[in-house]
């Protein structure tokens, strides 16, 4: 799930349909001399409704107290639920959003994003000017580059009983890679706490046999904030924020990241793409790694262009869950396998959520495009590359490392994964499976069914749970059905978003658990 509480897959990509930079200077009452700030507005367009994404930009030298910002559309746009990261309003045709309690002063240099979304008919025009506590808009400004005090919000939609989509909603301030732990050496050889994994039978043993049932958390960020121009992470991803997820006992943690950062395209930022973003994910993975936290690498966002059923964007870019990776891929695991082949602890999981089984025709179609690729994905218009290529790009580059593979359906189907499982040449790979209360697949009669067979012959991560009811009656069932079968779980997602947007199970980075994050980590401190 970028959250997985998504059924349309609405991603708030920052997609510029329309944009609106205008500065905000300080013509207004005395309190509000000196003002100077920026406005960035963005939407994700769909034809009937839209997600509108505001960045104010604090670009005086000093702070912006209980910051309001009201603009004005044309049309008929009509806020629809509460936003995020903000307070929004309307009356008529005037939109307010109003400071969020945990970011009422907006420090010098400093920037905050909020998102809603609204429906319209007809014209959907972008506001001709902002106003920030009462000061009018003039003139035109750039948003700030500066990562560090920024604050970014990706959208997602309520979910509905059907299969989940991804969609991440963010809401921290980011950081760079100098603020996490040092990398270690390129030639390290699983030497950190980690244990050096690897497949045995149904089991994940570590290097003298012994199982190892891995029981964690996600952590979003990385998948999103570099390709919507923000930064690395949503939220610290330093040795503090490491300890505050180890003091819940988890043992693993599932790090979702971007093709397009990775591989350094040209419509990233470039101080967040290529080898600036490899060495944030990089200082990340490894500082987990010498924590004693497995490390698990998602392939969560990649390339291609898709507006077919269930389409998250239509953007070719890395800006939502497409049904299947794309060629590009294909080089992002080549370069991941090739940067961390000497060390087992980390897991590979090459794509979040495949949803073949929404964009081909037959269910037996969309196992073979998710072992194929290629000419077996009639109605997918991009070159998809199958998870027997992904396979292959990481064994090529010489990396054993433990691999995992998710089913159709957003990974919910489990159902054809024996049958089509790729050859692989190391014997590592495991299966992984993601369940929500609004799942297909979210009964124990059904787990018991078609998951159960399966984890008696391979192991199975489940590398999300979650619900969207803002508890944990569900994820309770789930963690004790897995704990009898032995089967790995990680929940998501460990970031500070309001449980109205998807699951999240902090509300600080301290690792203080909301009412749905309780149930985790008070399971987790029993089991672990």
């Amino acid at each position: 799930m970028t959250v997985r509480t998504t059924t349309t897959a609405l991603v708030a990509a920052l997609a510029a349909t329309a944009a609106a930079t205008l500065a905000l200077t300080g013509a207004g009452p005395a309190a509000a001399a000196g003002l100077q700030c920026s406005v960035d507005y963005t939407t994700n367009d769909w034809g009937s409704g839209f997600t509108a994404n505001v960045k104010l930009t604090n670009a005086g030298t000093t702070p912006i107290d209980n910051w309001s910002l009201g603009y004005a559309y044309t049309g008929n746009q009509t806020l629809s639920g509460s936003g995020w990261n903000g307070t929004w309003s309307q009356s008529g045709k005037n939109v307010t959003v109003a400071a969020p309690a945990w970011a009422a002063t907006l420090a010098a240099g400093g920037s905050v994003s909020a998102g809603a979304n609204f429906s319209y008919s007809g014209t959907n025009a972008a506001p001709a000017s902002f106003t920030v506590n009462g000061v009018a808009c003039n003139g035109a400004s750039s948003p700030s580059p500066s990562p560090s005090p920024s604050v970014s919000v990706s959208s997602s939609p309520s979910p509905s009983p059907s299969a989940s989509a991804s969609a991440s909603p963010s809401a921290s301030a980011s950081a760079s890679p100098s603020s996490s732990a040092s990398p270690s050496p390129s030639g390290s050889t699983g030497t950190g706490k980690a244990p050096a994994l690897h497949v045995s039978g149904n089991k994940l043993v570590d290097a003298n046999g012994s199982q190892v049932v891995l029981r964690g958390v996600n952590r979003s960020g990385m998948e999103f904030m570099c390709v919507q121009g923000y930064g690395f992470s949503d939220g610290p991803v330093d040795a503090a924020s490491i300890a505050a997820i180890k003091s819940w006992k988890a043992n693993a943690v599932r790090v979702p990241v971007n093709e397009d950062c990775w591989n350094g395209y040209a419509n990233v930022k470039p101080e967040y793409a290529g080898e600036n973003y490899r060495t944030a994910v990089k200082n990340f993975v490894y500082a987990l790694r010498d924590a004693g936290l497995t490390p698990i690498i998602d392939l969560h966002w990649t390339q291609g262009l898709y507006t077919g059923n269930s389409s998250g964007c239509s953007d070719v870019n890395s800006t939502c869950q497409k049904p299947m990776p794309g060629a590009g891929a294909a080089t992002f695991w080549s370069s991941v396998a090739t940067t961390f082949k000497n060390d087992p602890s980390v897991v590979f999981d090459l794509l979040n959520e495949p949803y073949a089984d929404r964009a081909v025709s037959g269910l037996d179609q969309a196992w073979n495009c998710w072992r194929d690729g290629g000419s077996a994905c009639p109605g997918i218009g991009y070159p998809v590359s199958g998870m027997q290529t992904l396979v292959n790009s990481v064994r090529t580059a010489g990396a054993n490392n433990v691999i995992l593979l998710g089913g159709l359906a957003y990974s919910n189907d489990l159902g054809q994964w024996l049958a089509h499982k790729p050859t692989d040449p190391a014997g590592n790979l495991a299966a992984s499976w993601h369940v929500y209360n609004f799942n297909t697949c979210s009964s124990q009669s059904c787990w018991n069914s078609t998951v159960a067979p399966l984890a008696a012959q391979v192991p199975v991560v489940v590398g999300e749970i979650g619900e969207n009811d803002c508890a944990h009656s569900f994820i309770d069932q789930v963690m004790s059905w897995a704990d009898a079968a032995k089967v790995s779980y990680l929940g998501w997602t460990w970031n500070t978003w309001d449980c109205g947007q998807g699951p999240s199970l902090i509300s600080d980075f301290d690792g203080t658990p909301t009412a749905f994050g309780l149930g985790l980590k008070n399971h987790l401190a029993a089991v672990n």
